[in-house]
């Protein structure tokens, strides 16, 4: 069973109602033109959108978000319109009164009020008159013309995923060689600096150490659990660590360190201290140093490093967020990330977002991570994300961790490392603003 409606017809009718879809339920040349068929056809689905085809070529109709029956009574919809399709766009007529909207009768087709009426009275033909519950010109809508030719009526369904992924990825053996080949080659443009040192901060289990033990799974060739994760309340992780990766067991430490915080908490007094990021991200903090959430560091502690270099501070700060839980995320939470952002920024530490658990967040992905640029659901997690934490969407990307595979699969395998490119990128940004400084300090002199 076909549909009439041209591809552009059917855009501008998606268009108008959001990410949706359109499954043809009714098509009265095929199963007739009869309330009876009507109904049969349509009765208790909703949203609807049915279109009617006459003799002069007109397209036009109407959409309600009410389940058509054969109770005899209107119904209320606030929302329902008429619409033609005249001229290759949609014009569009609101109903005037929401409580007459719809009316549900036996022997006709989709019932508009008394303003239109498609298949009246069981026959090809249309019922038209503007002056009642919608606002229209029948000159306009349908040229006068009520022989009908074809009458369809689709059910509105939501869209779960984009025609076209929003972000191009090559899901192919080749490239995660191409991408782990850039990790390995990368070298930080400042002399002094050797590997660049990313920090990760989250909520407590969302999977900042987990992220870690995956990328090193990556270069080792199988699943490893080097840093300490699991699912814990509070923090597994109580010190600062610095994880250097390696290629291969045996192989060279690669260009990039991460660095594994306690996880941030919504209490107050609970989980990393705000305080304490400011040093890290200013490189005075040493590996395997206690955290104490009750007491911020101070200089004169063990584990406080006075004079720190340029190779011991933080070049990419990266908040590592759990996917099903950023549209609950914590009042209180959300005050600690903006409170670290703002210091984050006026050290002039780049700041990216890596989101976990997208299998958990959407079903469609669950099924295929192949499809996770074409997830409406993701980007709009992506969105929130953005928009709660001041992170661009451009600086946002969605991983999916090995938390209980015992075998390395490609496309997981693809997207941690594209997590690290995106890394390594922002690590450069830090470093050129360090060499534009000092190309000032110097001109100054």
């Amino acid at each position: 069973m076909n549909s009439r409606l041209s591809r552009s017809q059917e855009r501008n009718i998606r268009s108008e109602l959001g990410n949706v879809k359109l499954k043809l339920l009714y098509k009265a040349t095929v199963h007739g033109f009869t309330g009876a068929a009507f109904h049969q056809r349509c009765d208790s689905l909703s949203p609807t959108v049915s279109v009617g085809y006459n003799v002069s070529g007109y397209v036009f109709g109407g959409y309600t978000r009410q389940p058509f029956s054969q109770s005899g009574q209107y119904v209320n919809d606030d929302q329902a319109f008429l619409f033609d399709l005249t001229g290759g766009k949609l014009k569009k007529y609101p109903v005037t009164s929401a409580a007459h909207a719809i009316k549900m009768i036996a022997n006709c087709g989709p019932y508009f009020g008394e303003s239109l009426v498609l298949v009246n009275g069981s026959q090809p033909v249309t019922h038209s008159n503007p002056k009642s519950y919608y606002n229209f010109n029948p000159a306009e809508m349908h040229g006068n013309d009520l022989n009908l030719t074809e009458c369809e009526v689709y059910l509105v369904e939501e869209c779960t995923e984009f025609e076209t992924p929003w972000r191009n990825v090559i899901w192919e053996s080749g490239t995660r060689t191409e991408l782990m080949e850039s990790i390995k080659n990368y070298k930080p443009p400042v002399r002094s600096v050797s590997q660049a040192r990313v920090l990760l901060i989250g909520q407590v289990g969302a999977g900042k150490s987990s992220f870690f033990n995956s990328i090193n799974s990556v270069f080792r060739g199988h699943v490893t659990s080097q840093a300490m994760s699991g699912s814990s309340t509070t923090s597994l992780t109580t010190q600062f660590r610095t994880y250097s990766l390696k290629d291969g067991r045996e192989g060279k430490p690669l260009p990039i360190t991460l660095c594994d915080t306690m996880g941030l908490e919504d209490g107050k007094g609970a989980g990393l201290d705000v305080d304490d990021i400011a040093s890290i991200l200013e490189g005075h903090i040493l590996d395997r140093y206690q955290f104490n959430p009750s007491a911020p560091l101070r200089a004169e502690v063990h584990g406080y490093r006075k004079s720190p270099d340029l190779k011991d501070k933080i070049h990419c700060l990266t908040y590592i967020l759990d996917a099903s839980k950023v549209s609950i995320m914590p009042a209180r939470l959300a005050e600690k990330l903006e409170a670290i952002r703002k210091k984050a920024n006026l050290l002039g530490v780049p700041q990216m977002v890596v989101l976990t658990k997208v299998d958990e967040a959407c079903p469609l992905v669950e099924e295929s991570l192949t499809s996770i640029y074409q997830s409406i659901y993701i980007k709009k997690i992506i969105q929130e994300a953005s928009s709660k934490l001041g992170i661009p969407v451009s600086c946002i990307v969605p991983v999916r961790n090995y938390t209980e595979e015992l075998d390395l699969d490609l496309n997981t395998d693809i997207l941690l490392l594209s997590a690290v490119i995106q890394m390594l990128r922002f690590a450069d940004n830090f470093f050129d603003d360090v060499s534009d400084q000092l190309g000032n300090l110097q001109t100054k002199e």
